[in-house]
């Protein structure tokens, strides 16, 4: 069931805080393989199969530091949420998705809608109940274009979802999306995504990992 989401910002989390790399700790379990397998070609649009296992291993991490939160919903929400851009017009995801005022962009507003026909589609079958359905789509739907979090939930997904960008891999593929060198995309990161962030362990592991990423890719230097 959704978390009630606390008021203070950023978030305190009662456990642990993970700021090692992201690799150390790839996705646990296989519980989740049918999901991906009703999913693959879903994955395979504006690199999904590298953003959302990624993603999914920092909500991994996010949970451990917020136990009380349903984990199981943070991560199926955040599996599904970018898989609405394999159903859309693939020369309008970068065109429209990434530039200009983008997060109005009505691009962003048809993937949520999609992923959540989606959700609708393939988690049914796997066996889990409408209710809980509908608990994913809440979190999918407006996960890019509410500038809120509803729940403890939706914060670790949006939280997640944005982390993923401070790894290299997240960089190098981001930073062309926004047609940036990576020196002034890891600026960007800091300067804007990093106050978007609802709790204190995201803001740690954003600032860990934009270091590590700075000093590999040289950033001060090439630039």
């Amino acid at each position: 069931m959704p978390t009630a989401l606390p008021a203070e910002r950023p978030i305190a989390a009662p456990g642990p805080i993970d700021t090692s790399p992201i690799t150390l700790t790839p996705p646990l379990g296989v519980d989740l393989d049918p999901v991906w397998k009703a999913v693959v070609p879903e994955t395979r649009a504006r690199s999904n199969d590298i953003h959302l296992p990624i993603s999914l291993a920092y909500a991994e991490r996010l949970c451990n530091a917020f136990p009380h939160a349903d984990r199981q919903l943070v991560r199926i929400a955040i599996q599904l949420h970018d898989t609405g851009w394999g159903r859309v017009d693939e020369e309008r995801i970068l065109s429209e998705g990434f530039s200009g005022e983008w997060r109005k962009a009505e691009i962003r507003f048809e993937h949520e809608r999609q992923g959540c026909l989606i959700a609708r589609e393939v988690l049914p079958p796997l066996g889990y109940c409408h209710e809980f359905v509908e608990q994913v789509c809440a979190i999918i739907d407006g996960h890019d274009t509410r500038l809120e979090a509803h729940t403890l939930e939706d914060a670790l997904v949006r939280d997640a979802d944005r982390l993923w960008r401070f790894d290299h891999a997240g960089i190098a593929l981001a930073s062309g999306w926004f047609h940036m060198d990576p020196a002034h995309y890891t600026d960007r990161l800091e300067a804007q995504i990093i106050p978007e962030l609802s709790t204190e362990p995201a803001i740690a592991m954003a600032t860990a990992d934009l270091e590590r990423s700075r000093a590999l890719l040289k950033t001060a230097v090439i630039r």
